[in-house]
């Protein structure tokens, strides 16, 4: 899939592991597992802007396109 998805890249510069990431954001640590490996096939909005918020980024810092 051309959408690479960073979280682990945003999480490891903000210190932050995936247990503090799913308190904070409130998603259960497999809803967050699926993202971070890539095997999302969406994200809601919603999501995207409490990820945001906590790590203190923007989507583009989260969600990449490569071409394939």
């Amino acid at each position: 899939m051309p959408i690479v998805v960073n979280l682990d890249v945003m999480m490891a510069k903000r210190k932050m592991s995936l247990n503090e990431l799913s308190a904070k954001v409130d998603l259960t640590l497999a809803n967050l597992s699926i993202l971070k490996t890539g095997k999302a096939k969406a994200i809601r909005f919603s999501t995207l802007e409490a990820i945001c918020k906590v790590l203190d980024c923007q989507p583009g810092d989260l969600l990449e396109y490569q071409k394939e």
